[in-house]
């Protein structure tokens, strides 16, 4: 398991976004503008990258032309932190063409989540980077995304990194699947791009951490394939805990009536998960539920199951009162 060797510096007051689009494009350029002006009117300025309008079906252009607007990113001076335009599809198509050395020389705040998963976890794994696991620009510009989501990105981006993840403020219920105590990197997110790295160079490290993952739009029995998928690969064998964040429309709903409801998302957590003899904590609002908070990877954390707390112990950024401390 590689853990974090590489940290970024907070955002600062008026700091530089960098938005590079290395998955889907957006929906229309109103959701781009809107992320801009979101920034902009707390007083930060927004660099996009140049592909950020490319579009090319269900991906944001050709993967060279994204990976070399993330590395521009990287590379720049000018830019603070680096916010993906969003998830979707595609992001583990420019891992080819990243330069971790690049990245691991200028370490930067790096923050999205879902299909940019992949990117977590090449960067980490690659250049040690230290990353946050947070909504991108087009999430910061929509409507929908609430006020909670946001502020706690902001304020993990300008240095709160640690500290207890704060519960859903809707629905503040957790549920420990198994109890327990344990201290390990934290490591993860969107279950089902952690299964595209295997097999890959840069397949998913899972020894001595605590996994986090989330999933959407996906039955219970893809939920039970998955997990059954990494066990067999023995990539459970040596996890410390588990957290399992938002499993957004991955019961059965009325939509999707071919579903067998058989089983639900509880029942397949418990038998899979249970046997590993580790703590597991369930609805923690990390992935595409209504709210996310923003997630350090990489760092060390305090899973807590008797408790139903997740507390990162470790900075995520370098040059912070909570790193001297």
């Amino acid at each position: 398991m590689i853990a974090a060797t590489r940290f970024g510096r907070p955002l600062p007051s008026g700091g530089t976004i960098g938005v590079p689009a290395p998955a889907s494009p957006a929906e229309n350029r109103s959701a781009i503008f809107r992320g801009v002006e979101w920034w902009e009117a707390r007083g930060y300025r927004v660099k996009l990258g140049e592909g950020i309008f490319d579009r090319d079906d269900y991906v944001a252009g050709d993967p060279k032309t994204r990976a070399r607007d993330l590395m521009a990113m990287f590379a720049d001076p000018e830019v603070d932190a680096i916010q993906c335009l969003q998830g979707g599809y595609g992001s583990a198509q420019t891992i080819p063409f990243l330069d971790f050395d690049v990245i691991a020389a200028n370490p930067k705040p790096f923050c999205g989540f879902s299909d940019i998963t992949a990117l977590h976890v090449a960067i980490r794994q690659r250049a040690g980077l230290a990353t946050f696991y947070a909504n991108g620009l087009a999430g910061v510009g929509d409507k929908d995304v609430t006020a909670f989501s946001k502020e706690r990105l902001v304020a993990v981006l300008s240095g709160a990194t640690t500290g207890e993840v704060p519960k859903d403020p809707d629905d503040p219920y957790t549920r420990p699947i198994r109890g327990g105590r344990v201290t390990a990197p934290i490591i993860g997110g969107c279950l089902w791009l952690l299964l595209q790295t295997m097999g890959t160079p840069w397949e998913i490290e899972l020894d001595g951490a605590i996994l986090f993952f989330e999933d959407y739009d996906a039955p219970a029995w893809y939920i039970d394939g998955m997990l059954t998928q990494l066990g067999h690969a023995g990539k459970l064998d040596g996890v410390r805990g588990v957290v399992v964040g938002d499993l957004e429309k991955c019961e059965w709903r009325e939509d999707r009536p071919e579903w067998p409801r058989t089983k639900s998302l509880e029942d397949v957590l418990e038998e899979r998960l249970e046997p590993l003899g580790v703590p597991v904590l369930y609805k923690l609002p990390l992935g595409h539920g209504k709210h996310l908070a923003a997630l350090p990877l990489g760092v060390t954390a305090t899973l807590d199951a008797d408790r139903r707390t997740l507390t990162i112990d470790q900075p995520a950024l370098e040059g912070t009162e909570e790193e001297a401390s």
